[in-house]
């Protein structure tokens, strides 16, 4: 390519960038480490409906963005471009991106040195592997076997690595050679530029847990408060009614008025109190002395 070819061709690739820039109202940053071509293909299908992804050179985004005027403080982007970069072009809400790229997480063969994404632990069952080498391998990493009907069978189920843990060349070797994909890879965003505010990293992390957590305490207290501020509301005004009820009915009860509500426990009542009363009585005539006993007396 001569260098006018290659001036040509950066200043129609700044050119679409300037353009995405217009277009879209946000442009995610996030690093390309230890993401591999396949996996970048299968976040780019999951994410087509909702971002442009775009590997381009910094120096190219840089130029774009000394080129948008009209972008309000896009040019503080630039000290955010550090290392390999993917970008991510999107109309969504930077947070909800945030969540569909923890969503779009891949899953993949593990390398010497990568991180488990969960507890991984191999079944018991046949491995479909003929006895060999494998055999010595696969004690190496704790995994017990026996042979049958001439392949190698896992005796019982067995955790070789927990979350978090680094998985060494000998087990990642096992692992592919079982098909277990114990790795999870995909985009984390640096930072966003959204309508001309800067996002980093740290403030894009969203507990939905906590979150639920503290919109529901929240919810508890507004409520609360609502019900004893007696203060009508669509979401409280059954709760009301039913304890303005049921205060003036005991109300009535205590004063002795009667109303169609209360006849009932009025009658009731009054039926208990007589039950009582003609106990009373009853024990009373028992321990009475007969009047035949005192004149023979």
């Amino acid at each position: 390519m001569t260098l006018r070819q290659a001036t040509l061709a950066k200043a129609e690739a700044v050119q679409e960038i300037k353009n995405f820039l217009q277009q879209y109202n946000a442009v995610g940053v996030a690093s390309l480490q230890k993401v591999r071509a396949a996996q970048l293909q299968e976040l780019r299908r999951k994410l087509e409906k909702s971002a442009y992804l775009l590997v381009v050179k910094n120096s190219i985004i840089k130029r774009a963005i000394a080129e948008c005027k009209d972008k309000p403080r896009l040019e503080n982007l630039e000290e955010h471009l550090a290392g390999s970069n993917i970008f991510l072009f999107t109309n969504l809400n930077p947070f909800k991106l945030v969540l569909l790229l923890e969503k779009s997480r891949v899953k993949t063969t593990a390398k010497a040195g990568d991180i488990a994404a969960f507890d991984v632990t191999i079944p018991t069952g046949n491995t479909g592997l003929p006895p060999g080498p494998i055999i010595s391998q696969f004690t190496a990493v704790g995994l017990p076997t026996r042979i049958e009907a001439g392949s190698v069978y896992v005796s019982r189920d067995t955790m070789v690595a927990k979350k978090g843990d680094v998985i060494t060349a000998r087990l990642a070797s096992v692992l592919s050679k079982l098909g277990i994909k114990p790795v999870e890879v995909g985009l984390t965003l640096k930072t966003v530029y959204d309508e001309g505010l800067i996002i980093v990293e740290e403030q894009l992390r969203v507990d939905l847990g906590e979150v639920r957590r503290s919109i529901e305490e929240a919810h508890v207290y507004a409520f609360n408060l609502s019900v004893n501020a007696a203060y009508p509301l669509p979401e409280n005004i059954v709760f009301l009614l039913q304890a303005a009820h049921q205060k003036a009915y005991m109300l009535a009860l205590n004063a002795g008025i009667l109303t169609p509500d209360t006849v009932v426990d009025f009658i009731r009542k009054a039926y208990t109190e007589m039950l009582s009363l003609s106990a009373r009585l009853a024990t009373v005539d028992e321990k009475a002395v007969p009047a035949s006993s005192v004149q023979k007396g």
